[in-house]
């Protein structure tokens, strides 16, 4: 996929008017707090449907083979077995799925292509008998080469992981291409503002760079309960995206949507591991052939194999003159998405267009390659993209700067793109202050002051496209007691969504807090929201709040002016009552007659390319490297919340905190380590280390910068997700400083240590 060309940038300020809010701006307490913290909150682990069968799995223990025997008679007999199904029982239907590319069986038909793959799924009356069933399935495979290091999957003569060529899942964008090849697909970015060569006196940078595969640690594994047969589909899940699992499961079993119903407990986290559909399609086949409703809950173990970060290599090259003028950047990368795409097409675009940089070249050539291997698949991770490329070029522009003799800052500040600028051909103009936020951080770490041997600091800066869709609405609706219940898709995932949907309605309608209702999401009730990523649900969902919202206050205007016979011109809603002077009403005086309004963001649309906003990714470190041990200890940390407006100013703080530890563990120690015979030798959390309180900086500092230069609601714009290639930048190019070049992630104390003594 080839950027298009830019039409001219918008270079419209800002509308910086604040008006009076007295919810927005403000941090109450979080209305789901109390059943959080009391455990009355029910997540997916926690839902029991009577009647329902238990789930287990056979997953393949090695990377690739061709299934030579599988024998379910012992299975089958097993006390308290329902059912023991294998793909050969999936008839009737195309049983493959996958929202982009169509690439990935439900159970493993013939060949299995990832250690962990799905083999058959045994559902018993109980999990001890579905455990029992499974131990009993007889299972013999012949293996065949596996491909667990992109470099050989994308070698000249390397075999195919798939046969087929990749088919179009049912969100695939219209007009993408795919290569008939293990690198199957492309984003490709070829600029050029300025025409011309390098000059021969140039300083250049050209490195090759790696970053491994990481897993999206949420407290909750994936969750389903599923009833199905042929004409309908009842599902509650765990997932971050219910409207595209029910086109998913629509498409796959051939019905319409409106026979899929999806509905979402709290979820205990996603970080991108429940995006799309993930446990859902093998729930709904195992619940068909069963005839019984199904209960399948992944264990930490099963859940890092269903999912995960991709893994990188890239080699990429910067070029600036001797004026410290950034020239041309040009990059190759290459994404390991695993076995199956899953949304690797999407991480690699956004990975292609961070390999940019938001600077002023003359010229850029991208080619950001998605590949398969042998290797469980990869998906949406918290900051993809920036998280994977911005520590690359922001290193590469340090490197130029030490070349030249300038200060790292000072070169930022000469290349960075303004307001308005264009930053990747064909999307949205930029718009944000890059300069102004990182002077912020700047003046927070005390740039400039000296520092002791092996101490560093860094600072980076980065943009990442934000929203991905404009496909939200929202339903708000008056209730008899004078409340208001807010119908919107967006998940609660711990972030706060609900909070932020409810603060929103409450401005609108003059409303106590206390009084908005915002339930969870139920496919056959709640308005289409297309996801909960892309730091979207304040941005998209929440204008689609606020349109809804302010049609339903028209309304209750409307409605009073006619009931207590004033001119609506006069009337204002304040506090829960409808004010005209000195006199007032009770909303739960107002005969609500089914008064409700709806809204869309579509708006938002309008051919601004994946970015409805560019999410500002900026942050600074102070490090102290040990040159003894290679441990990194991180004195100081510094993000940026560009935020356009701040609804919830706490809530703000808490995603850029959480974001920022989940940096620290990509950047200092997390990796997921697969043998040359691609099985996970760190399963579990016994073996794969998460951040914990004693890897946190000693100060943490989160500058909210509001400019009400955001297309949401009051101006707001997305956050939470900049952090990772902020701060995972600023962290290299801070070890950088104290004096270790970083090639390769995660700069975990034992390559620290070889870096240090390799000289």
């Amino acid at each position: 996929m080839t950027a298009p060309d830019l039409a001219a940038p918008d270079l419209t300020a800002p509308d910086l008017t604040a008006p009076d809010l007295e919810v927005v701006g403000r941090s109450p307490t979080r209305p789901d707090l109390a059943a959080k913290l009391t455990g009355a909150a029910e997540y997916g682990a926690d839902l029991h449907v009577p009647g329902a069968l238990q789930v287990k799995l056979l997953r393949s223990p090695v990377a690739h083979a061709r299934i030579t025997a599988l024998d379910t008679a012992a299975a089958r007999a097993v006390p308290g077995v329902a059912a023991v199904v294998t793909s050969a029982d999936l008839t009737g239907f195309d049983a493959t799925w996958g929202h982009y590319v169509r690439d990935r069986p439900i159970l493993a038909r013939d060949v299995v292509r990832f250690a962990g793959e799905i083999v058959a799924a045994v559902a018993a009356e109980t999990e001890a008998a579905a455990a029992a069933g499974v131990r009993a399935i007889e299972a013999a495979y012949e293996p065949l080469p596996a491909l667990v290091d992109v470099r050989d999957a994308v070698a000249p003569g390397a075999a195919r992981v798939h046969e087929t060529p990749a088919r179009p899942g049912f969100s695939c964008p219209p007009g993408a291409v795919f290569d008939d090849d293990n690198a199957f697909f492309h984003y490709r970015i070829d600029l050029e503002r300025a025409p011309g060569a390098d000059p021969p006196d140039a300083v250049v940078i050209e490195k090759e760079y790696a970053f491994p595969a990481v897993y999206q640690y949420a407290m909750e594994p994936h969750a389903v309960v599923a009833s199905a047969d042929a004409e309908s589909i009842d599902v509650w899940s765990s997932c971050q995206h219910p409207f595209l699992v029910r086109e998913e499961l629509a498409e796959v079993f051939g019905l319409p949507p409106e026979r899929v119903r999806i509905r979402v407990p709290f979820l205990g986290g996603g970080f991108g591991s429940k995006s799309y559909a993930k446990m859902e399609p093998v729930a709904v086949a195992v619940a068909r052939v069963a005839g019984r409703p199904v209960r399948l809950v992944n264990s930490v173990e099963d859940a890092m194999v269903t999912t995960r970060r991709h893994g990188m290599r890239c080699r990429m090259r910067t070029v600036a003159d001797r004026d410290g003028r950034l020239l041309s950047r040009s990059a190759d990368v290459w994404m390991d998405t695993g076995a199956y795409a899953d949304n690797g097409p999407t991480v690699t675009m956004v990975a292609g267009m961070a390999a940019t940089g938001p600077y002023r070249w003359d010229r850029v050539r991208v080619d950001a390659a998605c590949v398969y291997t042998h290797l469980p698949p990869a998906g949406s991770y918290r900051g993809f993209g920036a998280a994977h490329l911005q520590w690359v070029g922001e290193s590469q522009v340090d490197e130029v700067a030490a070349a030249l003799g300038v200060d790292r800052l000072e070169l930022r500040r000469r290349n960075l793109l303004r307001r308005g600028e264009t930053v990747i051909p064909g999307c949205r103009p930029l718009d944000a202050d890059l300069a102004a936020d990182l002077d912020a951080v700047a003046d927070r770490l005390g740039w400039g002051a000296d520092l002791p041997a092996w101490r560093g600091r860094g600072v980076s800066v980065g943009v990442s496209p934000g929203g991905v869709s404009a496909r939200s609405r929202a339903r708000v609706e008056l209730r008899p007691d004078g409340g208001a219940t807010v119908l919107v898709g967006s998940q609660e995932l711990g972030q706060g969504a609900r909070t932020v949907h409810a603060q929103i309605a409450a401005e609108v309608l003059g409303l106590p807090l206390d009084r908005v209702d915002v339930p969870a999401t139920d496919t056959s009730t709640t308005p289409y929201d297309r996801s909960t990523g892309a730091s979207r649900s304040t941005t998209v969902a929440g204008l689609a709040v606020q349109r809804a919202a302010e049609k339903l206050r028209e309304r209750i205007v409307a409605a009073a002016a006619t009931q207590w016979d004033v001119p609506a011109s006069e009337l204002a809603l304040r506090a829960g009552r409808v004010v005209r002077g000195d006199r007032s009403w009770d909303l739960a005086d107002l005969d609500p007659g089914g008064l409700a309004g709806e809204g869309s963001a579509e708006e938002l649309g309008g051919g601004a390319g994946p970015a409805l906003f560019w999410e500002v990714c900026v942050a600074g470190a102070e490090v102290a490297v040990d040159p003894d041990t290679g441990r990194i200890e991180i004195r100081d940390a510094v993000t940026v919340a560009d935020v356009g407006r701040a609804v919830n100013p706490a809530l703000v703080e808490r995603q850029d905190e959480g974001c920022a530890l989940q940096a620290v563990g990509n950047a200092l120690f997390e990796e997921m380590r697969f043998g040359a015979d691609g099985v996970l030798r760190n399963p579990g959390l016994l073996d794969y280390r998460v951040p914990a309180i004693a890897d946190m900086p000693q100060s943490m500092t989160c500058v909210i910068v509001e400019n009400g230069d955001g297309p949401g609601p009051f101006g707001a714009k997305g956050c939470g997700e900049g952090v990772f290639g902020g701060l995972t930048a600023a962290l290299v190019t801070a070890v950088a400083d104290a004096g270790v070049s970083v090639p390769e992630l995660p700069m975990s104390p034992d390559r620290v240590w070889r870096w240090i003594h390799a000289s």
